[in-house]
C-alpha cells in the first residue's frame, strides 16, 4: 500500500468531503454537509491556515490528512497541526498513516514548518504519534473557547 500524498485543490472537493462524511459517520460526529463544505474549501483553495493531502491514488484515495499552520517563538517559526486524518476502514492496520505522517513531515520541513504536531485522547491517535517518533513534553494544557 502507499501512502503516496497529493496536495488537495478545488477539483478534489467532492472526493475529499466524501471521505470526511465517512469519517464522521464512523465517529458519530453530526456535521452536516455543508458545514463540512464551508469547513474545508477556504483550504482547497489556497488559504494559508492550512492544507489537505489526499492519501494514496489521487483518482481513489485512501484517506486524507489536515494539516492547519501557526507560528511560535518558542519553536522559531512556522508549526502545524495534524488536525484530522483518516484511512479507509478496509485499508488500516497497514502502516498507511505511519507513511503517511513521516511523508508529510519532510514535505513540511522542506517548507520550513518548524515543528509537526498531533493531539488528541484517541489511543490509534497516540500510537501513531509515537511510531513517528512524536513525543509528549508534559508542558501543554490546551484551553479553548467557543467563541473568541
Amino acid at each position: 500500500m502507499s501512502a503516496a500524498l497529493t496536495l488537495a485543490g478545488p477539483d478534489d472537493a467532492e472526493k475529499l468531503l466524501s471521505l470526511i462524511a465517512r469519517n464522521h459517520a464512523e465517529q458519530q460526529l453530526t456535521y452536516d454537509d455543508e458545514t463540512r463544505a464551508n469547513s474545508i474549501l477556504p483550504l482547497l483553495q489556497g488559504s494559508p491556515l492550512g492544507a489537505a493531502w489526499l492519501i494514496g491514488p489521487a483518482r481513489a484515495p485512501l484517506g486524507y490528512v489536515i494539516v492547519t499552520f501557526g507560528w511560535s517563538l518558542r519553536n522559531a517559526g512556522m508549526t502545524g497541526w495534524v488536525d484530522d486524518i483518516f484511512v479507509r476502514s478496509n485499508v488500516r492496520r497497514r502502516g498507511i498513516a505511519t507513511e503517511c505522517i513521516m511523508a508529510l513531515s519532510r514535505t513540511l520541513q522542506a517548507a520550513d514548518v518548524q515543528t509537526l504536531s498531533m493531539r488528541s485522547d484517541d489511543d490509534a491517535i497516540k500510537r501513531l504519534a509515537k511510531r513517528v517518533g512524536m513525543f509528549h513534553d508534559g508542558a501543554l494544557t490546551f484551553m479553548t473557547s467557543a467563541r473568541p
